[in-house]
């Protein structure tokens, strides 16, 4: 299974830049913002009027759609439901252009197994086939986000660029002997 492995801490996944509660604008956005306003953000009311998945799994949801579209600036990104699976999935470009790729939010405490990382991947993607590949968002708990990249089947990797140019270089090298 090829692994493509991305990590945003906390702060990354915040909307603008963290400040100190000592700075002017810290201060003001802590008395601006309620304790409960993740709850109160339309998006956050969109997912859980999906009534799929646990709260859990809804909050890893929210959390994986703020960082593709605040921090990661993704085009097109929307939500929609798996009553099968019982998830939220985000469908999303990361570029202008480029395909739409199915990004699955779940928590870090979420036990996965094989069997159902092949249900993920059989199961309808962006323009109902099943995707090649896709994301799986792990969620932890201090809302760190970690990106993997499920394909179906195994990818040969590419070499690296210095070890292809070193190759390239040795085979020159003998073809002007």
């Amino acid at each position: 299974m090829d692994v493509e492995v991305t990590v945003t801490s906390e702060e990354g996944c915040a909307v603008g830049e963290p400040e100190s509660e000592e700075s002017p604008r810290g201060a003001e956005r802590q008395r601006d913002l309620p304790a409960n306003w993740i709850l109160q953000h339309p998006k956050y009311q969109e997912l859980m009027s999906l009534e799929l998945g646990d709260s859990a799994q809804v909050y890893a949801a929210f959390l994986a759609y703020v960082d593709l579209t605040e921090v990661r600036q993704w085009q097109d990104v929307s939500c929609r439901g798996s009553s099968e699976l019982q998830l939220v999935l985000l469908e999303g470009r990361e570029r202008e252009g480029q395909p739409t790729q199915l990004v699955v939010p779940v928590p870090a405490q979420r036990s996965i197994s094989h069997s159902w990382i092949q249900t993920l991947l059989g199961s309808p993607g962006p323009g109902g086939a099943s995707p090649a590949s896709m994301l799986l968002c792990a969620v932890a708990p201090d809302s760190s986000l970690v990106y993997h990249r499920l394909t179906a089947g195994l990818l040969t990797p590419s070499p690296p660029e210095d070890i292809a140019d070193q190759d390239h270089r040795q085979h020159r090298k003998r073809r002007l002997r």
